[in-house]
């Protein structure tokens, strides 16, 4: 179970949200919305995990930066969206299986593959939060913007109304 911690207003590059912060009693998680969505019908929602390397270092070696900025660029012209920042770097696999993996990135595995030539899962990732807040915000169904049709499959078996998938490549 989930429960909502506190809210707040956040000002960014690409407009006004409405910052949520959840806990689950092991880790926190970031709901971001924008306009009113309570409800809704096909909201934006991108799902986005952290990443170190993307997010705080610059890094040119992942894309998680770029795909943030766009999920927000299309939430700010459609005037209403939500983001939900999951605390699972690395796929879920954590800072140090990234570490661990770069050899075999380096070699041409994709990152899912190149975290199991070192012995993690190729998708440790758990969505289950993203519905219970989800539920907890009012949302009747989403738009996911993402890559991965996987955390739509993923969603629809724990309840939620994925409307579609609007791409995120960059």
């Amino acid at each position: 179970m989930i429960v909502k911690l506190a809210e707040g207003k956040l000002r960014t590059a690409f407009g006004d949200y409405t910052e949520m912060l959840f806990y689950d009693g092991q880790k926190e998680c970031i709901a971001m919305v924008m306009g009113d969505v309570k409800d809704r019908q096909d909201v934006l929602c991108r799902i986005h995990s952290s990443c170190i390397y993307g997010h705080y270092f610059n890094s040119v070696e992942c894309d998680c930066r770029q795909q943030m900025e766009l999920s927000q660029q299309l939430i700010q012209q459609a005037g209403f969206g939500i983001i939900i920042w999951l605390e699972q770097e690395g796929k879920g696999n954590g800072h140090f299986a990234l570490l661990k993996s770069k050899e075999y990135k380096q070699k041409g595995f994709s990152q899912a593959d190149a975290y199991e030539a070192v012995g993690f899962k190729k998708d440790a990732r758990d969505y289950r939060n993203v519905a219970e807040i989800l539920q907890q915000i009012g949302v009747s169904s989403i738009r996911m913007l993402t890559d991965n049709p996987k955390k739509a499959e993923t969603l629809i078996q724990y309840g939620v109304n994925v409307a579609g998938i609007s791409s995120t490549k960059v």
